[in-house]
This record gives C-alpha cells, structure tokens and sequence, in this order.
C-alpha cells in the first residue's frame, strides 16, 4: 500500500480517535476538582493515570488530524486554529500529568485543569465548524427546517438575475457544507462560477452550454443510493424544480449576470418560474402516511429496464422501497408507461413534466393506487385524460400547469380527499370557475400563479420628481 493511502486511511480516523481525548480528559478534569473534597477524596488514584490516557490519545488525534488537514478539504485558518489549540491540549494534558508527580500547589493544578477543559471546548467548537459549518451552533436557534426551501420568493421572476436569485442561494443552501470557503471535499468549490469550472480532484463540474455533460447535473441525477450521488442521501435533497433550473442554467451558457428573460426561459421553465416567485418549491422527501406501511421491493427487472432507457428512478428515502419516477431526461413511450404500471405498490412520485403524455397513455397512470404526488406540466392532456386519475386515492400533490384541463375535468376528481394542493397555472381553469371548485376541493390549495409580492418600505425604490 503506497505511503499517501496510508496516510490518508490514518488521516480519515481522525473523527474516530478525537472523541478518545475529550472523554478522558473531561473525566480526568472531573475527578481532578471533584477529589478536592474529602467526600471525594477516592477518586485521586484515578486522576494521574487518567491524564496519562488522555495526553496518548490527544497525541493520537492530532497526528491524525494533522494528516486529514493535508488533503485540503478545509478552510485553512479554521483548521489552524484547531489544530494549534488541540496540540495545546495534548501538551497541558502530558505537563499535568507530570505536575501531579511533584508536589506542587493544588491550586495551581485544579487552575490547569480548568484550562485543559475550556481548551477541549474551544477545540471542539472549531472542530464542529469545520465539519458543520460556523454557525452550526445557532443554526437551530434560526427555526428553520432541515429541509427548507432553498430558494427564497423572487418577487419579479422575469427580471431576476438567475445566478445571485436563483442558483447561487440553491447551491448555498444545498451543496456549500461540503463545497464551500470552510470545506472543500474533493477539493471542490461551488461557491462561485470560476470554481465550478476550475473543478476539484476530478477536474471540472461545470460545462457551459452542456449539462448533459456537466459533472455536476450527472451527481445530482444519480440513484440515491449511489455512492457518488450529491447531495448525500443524508442531506436535504434538491426538488425537481430546482434540479430542472440548474439544467436549464447550465444549458444556456451558466451566465452570472443575465435575468430570466434575457436567458429565454423554455416553456418547461415558464411553467415553474411561478413556484420560484411564491417560494413554493417541493421538497424532494416530502414524508406521507404511506411510509409507515412495509411495501415489498420492486422489480430489480422492470428497474433495470427503466434506468437504462435513462429514467431516473430514486428511493423516495433512505431504506425505503418506494420509489420516485422521473422522465426529465427521457421520452415517454408506451413501453416504458408498461414497465411503471409494474411499479403500482411501490411508486409514490412520478414526474412527467413536458413528456409527449397525452390521453391514450394515461390509462397507464390508472393502476398507480400509492401515487401521492403527480407532475403532468407542459404534458397534452386534456378533460377527458384527467378522468383517469378517478381511482387514485392516495393523492396528494397534482401539477396540471400549462396543460388544458378545465373546471369541468378537474371536477372528476373531486372524491379524492387526501389531495391537498393542485397547481393550475396557465390551464382552461379561470378566474370565475375558483369558487366552484373551492366548494367541491375544500381541503386543498389552488394554485393558479401570477403572483404579486407587495413592495416593503425597506425594498429599494426610485423617487422620481412629481410632474408640476
């Protein structure tokens, strides 16, 4: 094995081995002010040797630490700063070992102690920075969730500017904790476009004009059971809104200063830029009352058939058997409807978004009894395809945006309880047909787009002179 692994397999315990020092030496600290007190008074035998442990183990941590530093996956000063104090600790930890030895001041020895744990603390608090990032320690504080939207509400879609508005706060909030100015795994950054495509330990990520090609849309597009799958399967994951952005993004030449506009979105970003401007991006591992039941696992066969005609197919969440279906990289075909109709116990999310569906291939849809969330945007159905959708009584979430279905199809599917949210943008549906269907789907929200977000008195404005 050559020297480098070596030192890397050494390097990569250090998350291992740093938990053997705080331990110890939080216990030595303990015993040590603690065998002050003669109701204590026991635990002196025990205090030396502890240290001894303690200092060991600290020595072990840090030339462990010190290789894993060496690979560059993390902020420089942040790492100096840990590891400068954890060296300190490990040398106090071995000094009062030697101290108790001697007969000096107790003092002296409990204000050493006091020392080595408010260094263990400091250490340990820029260790967590590293690893979780600088404000991992009031991030809970902020009352936001885990799986938060990535993308604040923009209030002029048309006229944003797609990197600052859009694409930088989505990678911020989804891939900075591993790829950003604190942390670097792979040597990557994401944190600008220049680093994108200066690309880490395997070279580039971003390829202008090409997603396709572009390492980064690959990662992302990966079974999430794959090891290379970012973000990692224990991480919030990236909506299909936000995935189909980046693409797009990256399709037009990933330029940081052009609005929406001015890009050209395509009529399947049109179709979702108001999820965007209301801030109401899906989460992709929305959970549902279908997750507490066992589902057994689906057809390695029909999978396989699938994922090589470029479906992408994901376990909705880790350990689970049901699925999410998505056709964003390929064309739907008869055949391939087949092979998901064999996936009707374990199918949850199935995404058709600007597919050539249409209604003679929507009876394919009808046996998919577990469905919960269902994206038909951009797709040629009409009032008479929607009919088949009747029987789908787990149904949660329905995205009929820029297709034809109106009021009257919709009302098909009125005996479907559990739906709760159906987005209508751009449909047959108007403005005078929302009562009627309000009254026959009380419990969801019906979204029709077009958003207007109020001006705040702190947006910046312009003041123009008023005409005398």
């Amino acid at each position: 094995m050559p020297l480098l692994t070596i030192s890397q397999f050494i390097g990569h315990l250090h998350p291992v081995l740093v938990h053997l020092p705080i331990g110890i030496l939080v216990l030595a600290g303990l015993f040590h002010l603690l065998s002050a007190t003669n109701a204590y008074a026991f635990l002196r035998p025990a205090v030396r040797i502890s240290y001894l442990l303690g200092a060991i183990a600290a020595v072990a941590s840090c030339i462990s630490g010190y290789l894993l530093s060496q690979t560059s996956d993390y902020d420089t000063q942040l790492v100096a700063l840990h590891q400068w104090f954890g060296i300190g600790v490990a040398i106090i930890s071995m000094l009062l070992y030697l101290l108790l030895t001697f007969r000096v001041s107790p003092l002296l020895l409990r204000l050493v102690t006091v020392i080595v744990l408010v260094g263990i603390t400091i250490t340990g608090h820029y260790g967590g920075s590293l690893t979780h990032g600088s404000d991992y320690l009031f991030v809970a504080l902020n009352g936001e969730p885990s799986n938060k939207v990535a993308i604040p509400p923009v209030a002029n879609i048309q006229q944003a500017n797609v990197y600052p508005q859009l694409v930088e706060p989505l990678l911020k909030n989804r891939c900075y904790s591993c790829h950003g100015a604190e942390k670097q795994k792979g040597k990557l950054r994401l944190d600008s476009k220049e680093n994108m495509t200066k690309g880490g330990e395997e070279g580039t990520v971003l390829v202008e004009g090409k997603a396709d090609e572009s390492e980064l849309m690959k990662r992302l597009l990966l079974p999430l059971d794959n090891e290379d799958h970012m973000p990692p399967k224990e991480k919030p994951q990236l909506g299909q809104e936000e995935i189909a952005l980046l693409k797009w993004w990256i399709d037009q030449g990933a330029d940081i200063h052009k609005t929406v506009a001015e890009l050209k979105p395509t009529p399947e970003i049109s179709a979702i830029l108001p999820v965007f401007q209301s801030g109401n991006v899906q989460p992709q591992e929305a959970k549902g009352d279908w997750l507490d039941k066992d589902v057994e696992a689906a057809d390695a066969s029909v999978l396989k058939k699938l994922k090589d005609a470029g479906v992408i197919v994901l376990p909705v969440q880790q350990n689970s058997n049901y699925l999410s279906v998505n056709f964003i990289t390929t064309a739907v075909t008869p055949v391939l409807l087949d092979e998901v109709k064999k996936l009707d116990k374990q199918l949850v999310y199935l995404e058709l978004a600007y597919t050539a569906l249409n209604d003679d291939n929507m009876q394919a849809l009808s046996s998919l009894k577990n469905l919960v969330r269902l994206n038909l945007r951009g797709t040629a159905i009409t009032d008479q395809g929607l009919a088949h959708l009747k029987e789908l009584k787990q149904l949660n979430m329905l995205n009929l945006v820029e297709t034809k279905v109106s009021e009257k199809g919709l009302s098909q599917l009125k005996d479907l309880k559990k739906l709760k949210s159906i987005y209508l943008f751009k449909t047959s549906v108007g403005k005078q047909d929302l009562a009627s269907l309000k009254a026959q789907f009380p419990g969801a929200v019906l979204d029709t787009g077009g958003y207007q977000v109020s001006t705040l008195a702190t947006d910046t404005t312009v003041v123009r002179e008023p005409h005398r």
